[in-house]
C-alpha cells in the first residue's frame, strides 16, 4: 500500500474520533437523565412523565438531525461542468495560462457561472478537473469539490454544504434545545445535591432532601456538561443564523464572492424571507424536520447583480418568473432551475433593497453608476 493511501486511511480513522466522542456524551446523557435522574431521583410521577416525554422528543430530533448531517454525502458539481475529453487534452497541452483561460472561457460561456477568481479568471479545479460552479469550493479534507461549501466540520466528519446545510442548522438548533432543557430541569436537583445534603447515609438526610447516592455524580456532571455545551453552541448557532439571513456561507463571510462586476458580499442576498427559503424550502411544514427541502440545484443561484453583468446574454431569466410548460414547450434555457425561478417569481420586488447593506441601499442611482463604470472597465 502506498504511503499516501496509508496516510489517507489514518486521516479517515482520526476523523471519526470527534463523532465518537459526541456519541459517547449523548449516550451517557441519556442514561444519566432517564435512569439516574427520572427513575432514581425524581419522586413525583407527573414530573417524571412530563420530563421523559419532552426529553425523548428533543433527543430524537437531535439524533436524527445529527445523523443526517454526518451521513449525507456532499453534493458535487454536475457533469456538464467537467471538461470533455478533447477540451481536457487541449487544456493539458497548453503551457500558457492565457491560452488555458481562453479554453475555459469558451467552455464556460454556456454555463451558469458568474463568479471569478480575484484576478478575474475562470474558477477551475485542477484536482477535480472541473469548472467550479458559483459558491463551489474544493475541500482538502474530503478531496472533492463541494457545492455551496460552508466549511468542513470535524464534529460531523463531513463537509457542510448545499446537500446538508439545513441538517447542520437543525442539528445546532436541536442540540441547543437539548442542552437547555437538560440544564433547566436538572438545576433544582443540582442545587439540592450541591448544597443541601452532603451526608453519606440516607437515614440521616433531612426530610425532603436527596440522599447522597451514586446519582449525585451523574446529576452534578450532567448540569455542567449541558451548560458548557449550551454556551458554546449558542454563539455558533447565532452566527449561522446571521449567515442564513444574509444568504452567505462561512467562506463568503470571510472573503466576498468576486463577480465580473467586482466583489460583493451581498451578491446572493434576496431579502430575509427568500434567503430563509433557499435553505429551508418554501413549505414551512418541513422546516423543522431533517428532510431535504432546500431550493435549487446547488450549481446556480439567483443574484441581485447578475442583471447588471455586461458579459451575460441570458440575464433576464434571473429576474422573470418561471413560465409554465405548455404545448410541448420546454423550460427557458439555463442558468436558473425552476425552483430558483419560483423563488424570484414573487410579486414583491423589494428583495433587492432588503438584501443590501445600508451603504448599498441608500442610493440606488449611485450603485447603478458604479456598476456602469465597472462594466466600461471590464469591456
Amino acid at each position: 500500500m502506498a504511503p499516501s493511501n496509508v496516510l489517507r486511511c489514518c486521516q479517515r480513522v482520526v476523523g471519526w474520533i470527534p463523532v465518537f466522542f459526541i456519541t459517547l456524551v449523548a449516550c451517557w446523557s441519556y442514561y444519566a437523565y432517564v435512569v439516574e435522574l427520572c427513575i432514581f431521583t425524581i419522586k413525583s410521577i407527573g414530573e417524571k412523565v412530563i420530563y421523559l416525554v419532552v426529553f425523548h422528543l428533543s433527543f430524537v430530533m437531535f439524533v436524527w438531525s445529527y445523523w443526517k448531517t454526518i451521513y449525507t454525502p456532499p453534493a458535487n458539481p454536475l457533469k456538464e461542468f467537467r471538461l470533455v475529453k478533447t477540451d481536457k487534452e487541449q487544456y493539458d497541452r497548453e503551457e500558457r495560462p492565457e491560452a488555458q483561460q481562453e479554453i475555459l472561457k469558451r467552455v464556460a460561456k454556456d454555463l451558469p457561472v458568474y463568479t471569478r477568481t480575484a484576478n478575474g479568471a475562470i474558477r477551475y479545479c485542477d484536482r477535480c478537473q472541473i469548472i467550479k460552479p458559483d459558491r463551489c469550493h474544493h475541500c482538502s479534507a474530503c478531496d472533492m469539490c463541494v457545492l455551496k461549501m460552508d466549511h468542513h466540520c470535524p464534529w460531523v466528519n463531513n463537509c457542510v454544504g448545499f446537500s446538508n446545510y439545513k441538517f447542520f442548522m437543525l442539528f445546532l438548533a436541536y442540540s441547543l434545545l437539548y442542552c437547555l432543557f437538560i440544564a433547566a430541569t436538572v438545576l433544582q436537583y443540582f442545587i439540592k445535591f450541591w448544597t443541601l445534603c452532603r451526608r453519606k447515609s440516607s437515614v440521616n438526610c433531612p426530610k425532603g432532601d436527596l440522599p447522597d447516592t451514586h446519582a449525585k455524580f451523574h446529576v452534578l456532571f450532567l448540569f455542567f456538561v449541558a451548560a458548557m455545551f449550551f454556551i458554546s453552541l449558542l454563539s455558533l448557532f447565532s452566527y449561522h443564523c446571521w449567515l442564513v439571513s444574509k444568504n452567505r456561507s462561512t467562506i463568503e463571510a470571510f472573503r466576498a464572492p468576486m463577480f465580473r462586476n467586482g466583489p460583493d458580499k451581498n451578491g446572493y442576498s434576496l431579502g430575509f424571507s427568500k434567503n430563509l427559503k433557499q435553505v429551508y424550502g418554501d413549505q414551512g411544514k418541513y422546516w423543522l424536520l431533517p428532510i431535504f427541502t432546500s431550493l435549487g440545484d446547488g450549481c446556480s443561484y439567483p443574484t441581485r447583480l447578475v442583471s447588471q453583468d455586461p458579459e451575460q446574454p441570458n440575464t433576464s431569466n434571473h429576474t422573470e418568473p418561471a413560465k409554465n410548460i405548455a404545448d410541448g414547450q420546454s423550460l427557458p434555457p439555463r442558468p436558473l432551475s425552476e425552483s430558483q425561478n419560483r423563488l424570484l417569481g414573487g410579486t414583491d420586488q423589494h428583495w433587492l433593497d432588503e438584501g443590501s447593506d445600508e451603504e448599498s441601499s441608500k442610493d440606488p442611482n449611485q450603485n447603478a453608476a458604479i456598476d456602469e463604470e465597472s462594466a466600461k472597465h471590464s469591456t
